[in-house]
């Protein structure tokens, strides 16, 4: 299943790459409603005039949040973005850390790799770069290497989330930051019980509020807070609430 789950995973997104079209993956309004990506990304907290400065084809409508808006990125940092896509929050973060500074764009699909390597190029972002990596197998960056790391909708993705966080703890440096937007689920389900399908669109896969704090905690992160939570969406069987969540390395 874990297989299957992934080559899902990996299948889909490169076909949202290659048509622009998110398939209802991880963002809200999409689904059937005629609403655009960058409308989308209007829902769940991007600002507009952010969004204009970077590469429009960079907008997918993937994400469930914008954690971006409460990393508190400065000048000069180095950030590496986990689960990059076309790369808006990369070149979102890009804005900020300038010229002097970095961004490093996670991400295992192909698809996507080319699509934000050619938004770069497009865009002369020439402090962003783009590397093939799984966060749950190794993140190709040496201990230490990041001031911040940010991540929009992804980790729900994974089958061991406190696997996921601890490559996400062991690049950070000291004193470094992990803000990520991601989803939530009042009832877990066993794994005979979820379909690729569903995980691929940030349901099936997702913890409890506990255990995923908890997952997080274990992966060695301290002073753990939820910045932002909101209902994404419910039905009888259970409720899907999106957070933004910051958390430390001492």
């Amino acid at each position: 299943m874990t297989t299957e789950i992934k080559n899902e995973i990996k299948q889909r997104y490169g076909k949202i790459a290659l048509s622009g079209n998110s398939n209802c993956c991880c963002m809200p309004g999409e689904c059937g409603t005629g609403t655009s990506p960058i409308e989308s990304a209007g829902l769940i907290g991007y600002d507009a005039k952010d969004l204009e400065s970077i590469p429009q084809s960079a907008i997918l409508g993937v994400g469930c949040g914008a954690p971006i808006k409460l990393a508190d990125l400065k000048e000069g940092e180095v950030i590496v973005d986990i689960g990059s896509g076309a790369g808006i929050d990369a070149f979102l973060a890009a804005n900020v850390v300038g010229k002097s500074g970095k961004v490093i764009g996670i991400d295992m699909t192909d698809e996507m790799l080319e699509k934000a390597r050619k938004n770069a190029k497009d865009g002369k972002y020439d402090n962003v770069e783009f590397k093939k990596g799984d966060v749950e197998d190794d993140i190709p960056l040496p201990r230490y290497s990041a001031d911040a790391v940010i991540s929009n909708c992804v980790i729900n993705l994974t089958i061991d989330k406190t696997k996921a966080f601890k490559e996400i703890y062991r690049i950070l440096k000291k004193g470094g930051r992990m803000i990520i937007s991601d989803l939530i689920t009042s009832k877990e389900l066993q794994m005979h019980e979820t379909n690729s399908e569903q995980w691929c669109a940030c349901i099936d896969g997702a913890l409890t509020k506990e255990n995923y704090l908890d997952a997080i905690n274990n992966a060695g992160f301290k002073n753990i807070s939820v910045l932002d939570e909101r209902i994404y969406m419910e039905d009888n069987a259970r409720k899907i609430t999106s957070l933004v969540i910051k958390a430390l390395k001492e």
